[in-house]
């Protein structure tokens, strides 16, 4: 991946797990056609596109233009709508222990008032 390419890769990366078209993506932020095919060439949006971008893809923007590798901001919402079912109900029966813990421990130390 050469270095004048890699906001062009690395958007098309975000295009690709996002499961939309380019042109679904253009209209939806309301760009012209092939106004992201139009970074192939190697240049780099102005600050307020490669944000705007950014925000769309719940990306860095730091990542898009290559200054980290750190592609998400810990968005927990978006980790668990990835995880299987089953990942998800270990989730929730570790999240109802933890909750239970919480209410019994409370319970306690009211009693010892």
């Amino acid at each position: 991946m050469t270095e004048n390419h890699l906001f062009y890769n690395r958007l098309m990366k975000a295009v690709k797990q996002s499961g939309k078209s380019m042109n679904c993506i253009e209209r939806e932020l309301g760009y012209t056609r092939n106004a992201l095919n139009n970074y192939k060439n190697g240049t780099e949006p102005s600050g307020s596109r490669l944000v705007e971008l950014a925000q769309y893809f719940k990306i860095y923007p730091e990542y898009l233009i290559g200054k980290t590798d750190k592609v998400y901001p810990i968005h927990f919402a978006r980790a668990f709508q990835q995880l299987r079912d089953d990942q998800k109900m270990e989730i929730l029966k570790i999240s109802q222990e933890w909750g239970n813990s919480k209410i019994i421990n409370s319970q306690k130390e009211r009693k010892t008032y």
